[in-house]
């Protein structure tokens, strides 16, 4: 289970101690339900993980199981649209959460940064206080997800790629 909430950033930021970067790939096999597939590589070395996310936005069910980088190039191909990129980054907040941000598909017209952060509880997420850093929050919009953006870019690369 998945308890999350989301914001939208305007920078990475600076206050905090920053614990872990990497860079991720990410695309999606199915939107309903969310399929999909992360490279994630930082100083730890290189992760390959398939996720399947349930419905919902404060709470979902996920998944995520270790795959190969032999499946994860299969099923890269298999998806035939080029994967989003993220720069992705976590602070440790004064709170002891983990505050993880991400900018999306830098240096792209459709660019964008977010951040999140993961609650042992659905209490624990509601009481939480976010820092002034933080912008608009989007845990409850449906129109944002990963998910979504995928969606539209992979129709506008299908549609470029027609003519």
């Amino acid at each position: 289970m998945e308890i999350e909430r989301k914001w939208l950033i305007d920078a990475f930021p600076t206050e905090f101690e920053l614990i872990e970067e990497a860079e991720m790939e990410q695309g999606y096999i199915s939107v309903k339900p969310v399929v999909r597939i992360r490279k994630r590589a930082g100083k730890k070395g290189t992760d390959y993980i398939l996720c399947i996310k349930g419905k919902g936005t404060l709470v979902r069910e996920e998944i995520e199981t270790p795959i190969s980088q032999e499946v994860y190039e299969k099923l890269k191909a298999f998806i035939g649209v080029p994967l989003v990129r993220k720069t992705f980054k976590v602070y440790r907040l004064p709170t002891g959460h983990a505050l993880e941000c991400s900018i999306v598909d830098d240096g792209e017209e459709t660019s964008f940064m977010y951040a999140e952060v993961e609650f042992a509880s659905v209490e624990e997420a509601n009481a939480f206080v976010p820092p002034a850093c933080l912008g608009a929050e989007k845990t409850e919009d449906h129109s944002f997800s990963m998910s979504d953006y995928w969606r539209a870019k992979a129709e506008r690369y299908q549609k470029e790629n027609q003519e």
